[in-house]
């Protein structure tokens, strides 16, 4: 069992989503880097769709009452098991008794927090996502509280780190640096927008605004007009998807997105970007470059060979 000392900012049990219920309203959800989520997965033996821990800012502070492997990987925020360092991306012993506290943050937004065998969770429709508005998924539905209990699977895999060769390298082209633009295609409604607004996309430089979520990114920057008023009827949105209410300024659709939206969308970000702008803070600028849907393809085929090797390596072990 791990209990908590302190809740952090934000934290919740988050998996890789709760797909095939749309059409009834209940959005996917799920982590918010994927790519941070399944490498720690990887790290302790588990599968991708084992649930993760998503830290947020400001981590929690955790006492394990029985013997662990964990990994903690995407933000560096500060985490220290004991008296030392934890080191990010890298598979860990913990002992019974020892404290897993997070402090200040050098990088990143959201941590993911693993456990060999996984979290005793129970699904939810297919899922142990946490569904914050909703109340449900997770651990009683919330983000964690001062006081919780968070009960875990036994399994062998306790004893042992896993090796540190397993982590597999993507290609710079799919794990850009932080600061670099994000990549993003014409949206469905793109030719509706005045060219000044197509070329503000990839031109003029945006901020992320301090009313953002995990449910949508509200940017800040050049208002991005339409050509003349257009009535839509709400369709389908999907994680990324870039929709631009009348004020003009646009909004990122993200892992707890609505499942219909009726703005229009200017651009869609591509698939491999998508960890990059979840690591960013309100407050914090970003930029856009344009590309093919092709090309956007592509990467997004290059990031599953590479999860793909991944998880065919796991299963070699």
């Amino acid at each position: 069992m791990i209990e908590v000392l302190k809740p952090g900012a934000l934290s919740s049990f988050q998996d890789l989503g709760r797909s095939g219920y749309q059409h009834q309203g209940i959005p996917v959800c799920g982590v918010m880097d994927e790519r941070a989520h399944r490498l720690a997965c990887m790290l302790v033996g588990n599968g991708a769709g084992e649930a993760t821990l998503e830290v947020t800012l400001i981590g929690p502070a955790l006492q394990f009452h029985c013997p662990a492997i964990i990994a903690v990987c995407g933000a560096d925020l500060g985490a220290t098991l004991g008296a030392r360092a934890l080191p990010l991306a890298r598979p860990v012993a913990v002992a019974a008794g020892e404290q897993l506290c997070f402090g200040k943050r050098v990088s990143g937004l959201r941590a993911y927090l693993a456990v060999a065998g996984g979290y005793a969770l129970q699904p939810v429709l297919g899922s142990t996502s946490t569904y914050l508005r909703g109340g449900f998924g997770g651990a009683q539905g919330r983000a964690l509280q001062k006081g919780d209990w968070i009960a875990l699977r036994q399994t062998q895999r306790t004893a042992t780190p896993a090796p540190r060769a397993r982590l597999p390298l993507f290609p710079g082209d799919i794990q850009r640096p932080p600061g670099a633009p994000l990549r993003i295609v014409p949206g469905r409604e793109w030719a509706a927008f005045a060219p000044r607004a197509r070329q503000a996309m990839s031109a003029q430089t945006f901020r992320v605004s301090p009313r953002s979520d995990r449910m949508g990114y509200r940017l800040e920057g050049p208002a991005l007009h339409l050509s003349q008023p257009l009535e839509l009827a709400s369709e389908a949105v999907s994680f990324g998807s870039i929709q631009v209410p009348p004020d003009g300024l646009p909004i990122v659709l993200m892992a707890d997105r609505q499942t219909t939206g009726g703005y229009p969308r200017i651009a869609n970000l591509a698939t491999v970007d998508l960890p990059l702008l979840a690591q960013t803070m309100a407050g914090e600028s970003l930029r856009f470059e344009w590309v093919t849907l092709g090309q956007a393809q592509r990467l997004a085929s290059a990031q599953s060979a590479v999860f793909n090797q991944m998880e065919a390596g796991h299963g070699q072990h």
